[in-house]
């Protein structure tokens, strides 16, 4: 029995990300499940970007990734449905920062999109097939149309 599924989605693609909601709550609703959608922003604290960054505009832009991962999820799934999910925004590597996610939620299943890949990735695009390698629990990959 699924009791947590955390959804991976991308808030700049929020037509793209929507059917990868959607199957998500489907999912949930099977097992009457805990739903998180996470979000993942570059960690623009680090490396040779970071000295552009100031640390309040880190928090305005985490701030507003909120803001838009809310607003998505609220407008796919509803407003209704939106208020029983965890969102979570994370900075950092994203296929990285799903997987600390899912361990610390002991999500059961993991719900992540598959952006068209290149040639070079074959089936899955480089975050989703990291995602798939190294989970410890379950992936649900739900493709692109």
């Amino acid at each position: 029995m699924t009791q947590t599924i955390l959804c991976a989605i991308d808030i700049n693609r929020p037509k793209e990300e929507a059917h990868v909601l959607e199957a998500a709550k489907r999912l949930a609703d099977l097992d009457d499940a805990q739903l998180d959608v996470i979000t993942v922003m570059p960690d623009f604290g680090s490396g040779v970007v970071g000295v552009y960054f100031k640390d309040h505009q880190v928090k305005a832009a985490k701030d507003s990734a909120s803001e838009a991962l809310e607003k998505l999820v609220s407008n796919v799934l509803g407003p209704d449905h939106s208020k029983k999910v965890r969102h979570v925004v994370a900075v950092g590597k994203a296929y990285e920062e799903v997987l600390h996610a899912a361990k610390v939620s002991q999500a059961d299943l993991i719900v992540i999109g598959a952006q068209r890949p290149d040639f070079k990735d074959y089936l899955l695009g480089p975050n989703a097939a990291r995602v798939v390698r190294h989970a410890t629990c379950s992936v649900y990959v739900v493709r692109a149309d």
